[in-house]
C-alpha cells in the first residue's frame, strides 16, 4: 500500500531474512519505480537502529515488527515484552532523536481490554507512544492503529483456517471460548 504512493524510497526492516526478500520481490515486481532498500535488523538493537536511521533519515515510520502468535506469546512473555513493547519503544525512540515526521504503530484489536500476553504488550506499546506524543520536546507525531485479523497477514489464523478447509476441516480453534474478529 504504501508502495503504490509512490514514495521517494521505501525502506524495509526485518529480521527475518526470507520475508525481507520476499516483501523485497513483490515490491520490486508490483512496482518498479518505487526505490527499495531491504535491511536486516533487529528492532530491539538500538544501536543498529540509530545507524539505519542516521544513513536513510526516514521521515514516516510504519511500525509492525511484532510477535502476534498468542498462544506461543502466552508460554513466552519474555520474548513478547521484549520485542512488543520495547522494541516498539526503542524504535520510537529513534524516530524521535532523528526527527522523523510520524511514527504509526500498527497494533491489534487484542490491546483493547487485553486478555492475553500478546494483546498486553501491545496495549504497553500503545500506552508508551502516548507518553512520547505528550513530550513537548519533541516534534514527531506518534499514533496507533488497531486492527483486528487481516487477511493472509504475517501470523494471522486466516491461512490456518484455508489449510484446515482444504484438508477436509475441522478448522479449530484455541480455546472453546475464543472469538474471532475479521
Amino acid at each position: 500500500q504504501i508502495a503504490a504512493r509512490n514514495p521517494k524510497v521505501l525502506i524495509l526492516l526485518e529480521r527475518s531474512e526470507p520475508a525481507l526478500f520476499d516483501a523485497q520481490q513483490e515490491i520490486l515486481r508490483d512496482y518498479p519505480d518505487v526505490p527499495v532498500q531491504a535491511l536486516v535488523a533487529n528492532i530491539c538493537d538500538e544501536n543498529r537502529l540509530d545507524a539505519v536511521f542516521s544513513e536513510f533519515r526516514p521521515e514516516i515510520v510504519f511500525h509492525a515488527a511484532a510477535h502476534k502468535h498468542v498462544p506461543l506469546m502466552e508460554s513466552q512473555p519474555g520474548e513478547a515484552i521484549w520485542n512488543n513493547a520495547f522494541g516498539t519503544l526503542f524504535c520510537a525512540r529513534a524516530a524521535q532523536r532523528h526527527d522523523c515526521s510520524r511514527f504509526v504503530l500498527v497494533s491489534t484489536d487484542k490491546a483493547v481490554d487485553p486478555s492475553s500476553v500478546m494483546g498486553m504488550t501491545k496495549r504497553l506499546a500503545e500506552l508508551a507512544l502516548a507518553e512520547l506524543q505528550a513530550d513537548p520536546g519533541y516534534t514527531t507525531t506518534f499514533c496507533s492503529v488497531r486492527f483486528g485479523n487481516v487477511l493472509d497477514s504475517s501470523g494471522s489464523v486466516v491461512p490456518i483456517f484455508r489449510r484446515q478447509i482444504a484438508a477436509g476441516g475441522p478448522v479449530t480453534v484455541t480455546h472453546p471460548e475464543v472469538e474471532r474478529y475479521f
